[in-house]
């Protein structure tokens, strides 16, 4: 054999070698990726099977957004080994209490240390999220706090949590079974696990209260920059052994632990401001919804034109959170809550209303008020409709951008929108520096009824208006002037009527819009658009020629930029200029000694008229061919000619006018 035939010989079996090596290496490489997989089914944890998340959406249409729902899918979020829950379709409802009545220890167990099962030490027995503890086992847990009264809109610790816990007020939501919705902020990622604990009467009046503790579900609320602490909702089922609804309800960290906060539940026959009312039967009524009040807030005679105008605008109801309000808006404010006000309104020119005592504890509950069906032209005999106003406190211990999104605004938000429920037809979300102007229509209430001959709105949950900048750096309004001095003075002094210049560009909705809910359809408010509505409603966009949002604030980017962009004249909120002058001018001399008001200042002055410059130019005209005429051959009756004479031009005057 040759060396040639050797050496291809050689070659050939090297290539075979080769191939199949890698062959072996694909086969192995399969064989431990299947074994990975194998092993994966084999010892997956029977929780996943039982763990199947439902999604339920709302309406196709183009309108309507997707309704993902608060807590059918929430087994999962709870299905570990380091507490007393879940795996309720292994352990039946009835088999959790015989599983807990058989352990040793069980006063260890509870809340600390996991509940074992020697039949299954990997795979410990829990209480099912939602499931209610045995009576037996909640009989050894710590009594109703003696010492402490249920809270409503304050912000209360919750005790014994790793991180920053609070909670703020509870609710009885009765739209998808019995639920009780907690409000509160705590950790973004990883909440930590909590308990609730319901509290029931024993008796009417009784201060002896009977306990039922059920595992709860932190359901973090959506827009919080991924900062370390966000506004978040507790979920809460009611189920037995007490199905009724509790009295009040505390959110604990650990069962056995003493409860830190006692919240009294709202939206109950229990809530002395609730009327057990279905949205059918609500009469058309709108509540304003304004986030917390913070640097120190304090221009007096902007809040009277918010709430005013508002209230010209079919708004009969306000709730602010006070976080760091000055002393003349917060003196405003409370005559408000008091209904310490006027009870007539005088023609703001002729105004000489009398002035409010010094005291601010005016009995006014048994003055009769009256929403006046039509305006009155001369304004003589007009009774001031009733404003409600409620201020709820906001201390929330978390730091505004640092910690937590603009003071939790999204736990006031949600706040506001569960707090009107079944009180108001629907809310408006909006800011003090904002104000939905309807165009074709005198109120809101007047607007959503003509929508609703216009477009089939029975599934309408929210109606989103498109945001107008109205640049405070944009020039005064020239017909603020007219008129009377004093009225004048006023008119300059009042945003809506000085400004009427805005940006032509409207922002598409979502981007800074505001919206009017019903509060019955909605389960998640956010600031610009609703997260999440109950199945089947959703939002309606309203037409920017029917009405839009009137923004009034500086460049949002800062510096005067913004005063170059493309813009046009919209004086839509003229429209109140004599009642709302009447109405603040009213109120505003009213209140001014009693909280220390300034005297409305003089208005600027008028700009001179802008004067046409004028260039005046001669151009001298020369007589053409057969048309020449001199002043001489005029002059004379025979047409002689004086030869000293040269032809005479005329003059001609050309005024050029610029600005």
């Amino acid at each position: 054999m040759s060396a040639r035939t050797k050496r291809i010989k050689k070659t050939s079996w090297g290539a075979r070698e080769r191939a199949g090596m890698s062959f072996l290496i694909v086969v192995a490489f399969f064989a431990v990726f299947g074994l990975i997989i194998l092993t994966e089914v084999l010892m997956i944890d029977d929780r996943g099977r039982a763990g199947s998340i439902i999604v339920r959406h709302g309406s196709n249409g183009g309108r309507f957004g997707e309704s993902v729902p608060d807590y059918d899918d929430v087994k999962d979020d709870y299905l570990d080994d380091t507490g007393i829950f879940v795996r309720e379709t292994k352990y039946g409802g009835a088999a959790v209490k015989n599983i807990l009545k058989n352990q040793k220890d069980l006063k260890n167990s509870i809340g600390i240390s996991v509940l074992t099962d020697p039949a299954e030490p990997r795979n410990p027995p829990v209480v099912p999220w939602g499931q209610m503890l045995p009576s037996k086992i909640e009989q050894t847990l710590p009594r109703f706090p003696a010492d402490m009264k249920p809270t409503d809109g304050s912000w209360e610790i919750v005790n014994g949590t790793r991180y920053k816990f609070f909670v703020f007020s509870a609710f009885y939501d009765r739209r998808d079974g019995k639920l009780v919705r907690v409000i509160g902020a705590t950790k973004t990622r990883g909440p930590e696990k909590v308990w609730c604990r319901f509290w029931y009467q024993t008796g009417v009046n009784s201060t002896k209260y009977r306990s039922a503790s059920v595992m709860a579900r932190v359901k973090i609320i959506r827009e919080n920059w991924n900062l370390k602490y966000s506004a978040c909702f507790i979920l809460c089922p009611i189920r037995g052994p007490y199905p009724e609804i509790p009295h009040a309800v505390s959110v604990v960290s650990k069962i056995r632990a003493a409860p830190g906060n006692v919240l009294m539940l709202r939206n109950t026959d229990n809530d002395p401001d609730f009327t057990n009312r279905t949205f059918s039967n609500i009469p058309n009524s709108i509540g304003v919804c304004v986030k917390p009040l913070h640097f120190n807030y304090d221009q007096a005679l902007y809040l009277l034109e918010f709430l005013e105008l508002n209230n010209l605008l079919g708004v009969s109801h306000f709730t602010f959170y006070n976080h760091t309000i000055g002393p003349k808006a917060s003196c405003v404010l409370q005559h408000y809550v008091n209904g310490d006000l006027p009870q007539h309104i005088a023609p703001y020119e002729d105004a000489s209303p009398p002035k409010a005592p010094n005291s601010s504890s005016l009995d006014t509950t048994d003055v009769p008020y009256r929403m006046p069906t039509k305006y009155n032209e001369d304004n003589t005999a007009l009774l001031k409709p009733k404003i409600t106003v409620n201020i709820l406190p906001w201390n929330l211990r978390m730091r505004s951008q640092k910690e937590i999104r603009t003071e939790g605004l999204f736990a006031s938000l949600n706040d506001c929108l569960y707090r009107s429920m079944y009180r108001y037809s629907h809310v408006a979300l909006i800011d003090l520096d904002e104000f939905i102007i309807p165009h074709h229509n005198d109120t809101l209430i007047d607007l959503i009824t003509w929508l609703s001959k216009r477009i089939n709105n029975r599934n309408t949950g929210a109606y989103s208006f498109q945001n107008a900048f109205f640049y405070l750096q944009f020039a005064d309004d020239e017909l603020m002037y007219k008129g009377p001095e004093t009225q004048t003075n006023l008119r300059a002094a009042l945003t809506t009527q000085r400004k009427t210049r805005r940006r032509s560009k409207l922002h598409p909705q979502k981007q800074r819009s505001k919206y009017i809910c019903k509060p019955e359809a909605v389960i998640e408010a956010g600031n610009h658009f609703v997260w999440e509505f109950c199945p089947g409603r959703g939002s309606l966009n309203v037409p920017a020629d029917a009405a839009i949002l009137h923004h009034y604030r500086v460049c949002e980017f800062g510096g005067d930029d913004c005063i170059k962009t493309p813009s046009l004249v919209d004086r839509t909120a003229h429209r109140y200029s004599k009642r709302l002058l009447d109405r603040v001018g009213t109120v505003y001399n009213y209140l001014k000694d009693t909280c220390n008001l300034q005297d409305i200042p003089r208005a600027p002055t008028k700009p001179p008229p802008t004067r046409k410059k004028e260039l005046k130019i001669r151009i001298p005209l020369k007589p053409d061919g057969d048309k020449k005429v001199t002043a001489m051959s005029k002059s004379q009756p025979n047409g002689a000619s004086d030869a000293s004479q040269g032809p005479a031009t005329v003059p001609i005057e050309v005024i050029l006018k610029t600005r």
